[in-house]
């Protein structure tokens, strides 16, 4: 199956000269939507994890399944003010704005190992920050999984450089 045929694509969304790549036409497929979880899966079982984390909010559609189907927790990132408890924060850049995110204090243990998901990787900022936040809490990444690289933006190229293991499903241009 090739998932990239279920993926839509949306000229100047969320602002004008953005090419937004819609992953709802895949979730709502159940077929494709499986096919996705089976491939995270695959590309999950090369590293040893301990947790599995994504960042809010499509992040989770995906997280959530895996997650279920490894038995193993799973922590969300979320965007400033949205966790109850005690956070840490980092602030980041997107490709269109700037945001935060944020992760409870007692969601990752010393030397646990995470996987992040994530349904998009562009310029890299969230995957960034979403490393920070697991390294804050004492944790490590032990690799980042996204259903798309937009791969002319960078951010894949980004966190290999900075020896994070980076696996995707789908390779698309970003513009």
């Amino acid at each position: 199956m090739n998932l990239k045929d279920y993926i839509r694509s949306i000229p100047d969304y969320p602002k004008k000269g953005i090419l937004f790549r819609d992953i709802t036409t895949l979730i709502k497929d159940e077929k494709a939507f499986a096919e996705s979880i089976d491939q995270i899966i695959q590309k999950s079982k090369k590293f040893k994890i301990d947790k599995i984390a994504a960042i809010e909010s499509r992040g989770f559609v995906f997280a959530s399944a895996v997650s279920y189907l490894l038995k193993k927790p799973f922590i969300m990132l979320r965007k400033k003010n949205k966790l109850p408890a005690e956070t840490h924060s980092v602030d980041f850049e997107l490709e269109y704005g700037t945001a935060t995110i944020e992760v409870h204090k007692d969601s990752i243990k010393k030397d646990d190992s995470v996987l992040i998901i994530d349904d998009l990787i562009a310029t890299g900022g969230t995957a960034e920050a979403a490393a920070k936040l697991v390294e804050m809490s004492g944790g490590n990444v032990a690799a980042f999984v996204f259903v798309i690289n937009l791969f002319n933006l960078g951010g894949s190229d980004k966190l290999v450089k900075n020896d994070y293991k980076v696996e995707n499903l789908i390779d698309f241009p970003g513009h």
